[in-house]
């Protein structure tokens, strides 16, 4: 199992990039099949998402889309992943401002507890049939 850490060299890139339109985060998720309290890691990391979302919408933030990885098509057995999301916030500013919040801070414990291993990446919008709400 990898570390989870933050790559602060593309975090920096994501500080100075253009911030003119939303971001839209895809989020790979792969679940500890039980943590130190002895639940499952999706348990975890539901009790982590309740609790994030207040600060999610706080900063103009939606979950776009949710869904579990059902089948590995194309990669091997590291490429497996258990759940994926996408989450839009308005600017990048809004998600360093989410992210920076002492009380949202906070709230990573059950993330940290749930996860074995995640990838964030950040993405510009090219196109899209996912509509405001």
């Amino acid at each position: 199992m990898r570390e989870i850490r933050t790559n602060d060299e593309e975090l920096q890139k994501f500080r100075h990039h253009p911030d003119s339109q939303p971001v839209v985060m895809l989020n790979l998720l792969r679940f500890k099949s039980s943590t130190d309290r002895g639940e499952s890691g999706l348990a975890a990391y539901a009790r982590y998402m309740q609790n994030a979302a207040r600060f999610l919408e706080q900063v103009g933030g939606r979950l776009l889309w949710q869904g579990t990885a059902d089948q590995l098509i194309i990669g091997g057995p590291e490429d497996r992943w258990d759940r994926v999301l996408l989450v839009e916030y308005p600017s990048r500013a809004a998600f360093l401002q989410m992210v920076g919040n002492p009380e949202f801070q906070a709230v990573q414990v059950d993330r940290k507890a749930a996860l074995e291993e995640t990838v964030l990446i950040a993405t510009t919008t090219e196109r899209s049939t996912l509509g405001p709400e």
